[in-house]
């Protein structure tokens, strides 16, 4: 059986080999690749999608009161009686 020593010396090996290889370049590319994409695609975050989604909700809300408002006056206006001068 190998002993802890060899393990270690083994993994060492394996990571320096890794480090030196275009392996990392080849990840930091494809990273960077895919970041450039997704701000092409111009994607947000769900943190920055729900804030949205919130304003939204919010802006509806306020528009049916406005509407609801904007209602009753014109019922008013046509309630009255017209008077001519």
């Amino acid at each position: 059986m190998l002993n802890n020593e060899k393990i270690n010396d083994l993994s060492n090996k394996i990571r320096e080999i890794l480090n030196n290889s275009p392996v990392l370049d080849l990840q930091n590319n494809i990273n960077a690749l895919l970041k450039g994409a997704f701000t092409k695609m111009e994607l947000i975050s769900r943190e920055e999608y729900d804030v949205q989604a919130e304003v939204l909700r919010n802006t509806k809300k306020k528009l049916e009161l406005i509407e609801a408002k904007l209602a009753a006056l014109e019922a008013d206006l046509t309630s009255r009686p017209t008077h001519k001068i």
